[in-house]
């Protein structure tokens, strides 16, 4: 960022508007994307700042925050379901951790569903991530069925007026049809257990992945339908252009994005603060 603010540290006329499109690519904002953003950058009135001309562009491209937007049950007595869905490695787990940790920390009870069940080990990990966050927790051996862990969280929640329930799936490679499938199911568990249910679904993303990040997405996107994304790993090597790609392409916005490896290492996104932060 700081080379691409020094190449607009002039008006749009002089602006090296090829070098600044390279940049915005190499950051992850992804070929068609920045070319988008230039033409149109370069397209606003003369007087003003050709690095506020490619902010105010880029600005555009994100979602704004939804007033008030938080996790909230379809009708009362019934709790806000959370499916957490994303390929291996990306943080789907610990992610799970933090947003418990969160919500405990709002006074909202907390059950973590352990439907990842292709994965013994995610299942203990799991486990520890809600012994650290305070959260109750419900799973089945290793290799059940878990669309069931579902349908038994959810009883469980019912049962005992938990305000949250927040279901881990396993870390699936988007390219495993059966096994996108067996997220379509879920969401069908969902839906017959709690009609009208209107699940949180987010995709965890690690933001070190780039574009390949924008195509899992949005097969995951068209299968079970994501309501929010999770942005990983921005402390790491991350150029965070992916941000704008994904919201621009998706229209999914990012609700919360992974500075950290402790549990309060995750924070709510804000549009205009990441805008800020980028030019800063």
């Amino acid at each position: 960022m700081s080379r691409l603010r020094g190449l607009l540290s002039t008006g749009p006329a002089a602006a090296d508007w090829e070098a600044v499109e390279e940049l915005l690519i190499s950051g992850d904002v992804g070929g068609e994307l920045a070319m988008e953003v230039v033409e149109r950058a370069r397209r606003r009135k003369s007087e003003e700042t050709a690095e506020a001309a490619v902010r105010a562009e880029l600005a555009a491209l994100l979602l704004p925050v939804e007033p008030g937007w938080r996790m909230e049950p379809a009708a009362p007595g019934q709790p806000a379901v959370v499916l957490v869905v994303g390929v291996n490695g990306t943080g789907k787990t610990t992610t799970i951790g933090k947003l418990a940790h969160g919500f405990q920390a709002e006074g909202r009870s907390v059950l973590l569903a352990a439907a990842d069940t292709f994965r013994a080990a995610g299942i203990d990990q799991l486990r520890i991530w809600a012994d650290r966050s305070g959260s109750q927790f419900v799973a089945h051996a290793p290799g059940a069925d878990p669309s069931a862990v579902i349908y038994d969280a959810l009883d469980a929640a019912l049962a005992r007026h938990v305000d949250i329930v927040i279901a881990d799936t396993a870390g699936r490679l988007h390219t495993k049809s059966s096994l996108m499938d067996e997220l379509a199911k879920m969401r069908r568990v969902i839906d017959r257990r709690i009609p009208g249910a209107r699940p949180e679904v987010l995709f965890v993303l690690d933001a070190t992945t780039g574009q390949n990040g924008l195509s899992q997405a949005r097969v995951f996107n068209e299968t079970v339908g994501l309501t929010g994304i999770v942005l990983t790993k921005l402390d790491s090597t991350a150029k965070g252009g992916i941000v704008f790609a994904i919201e621009d392409s998706l229209k999914v916005p990012v609700r919360f994005v992974g500075v950290g490896e402790k549990l309060g290492d995750l924070l709510p996104f804000d549009p205009e603060a990441f805008v800020a932060a980028l030019f800063a």
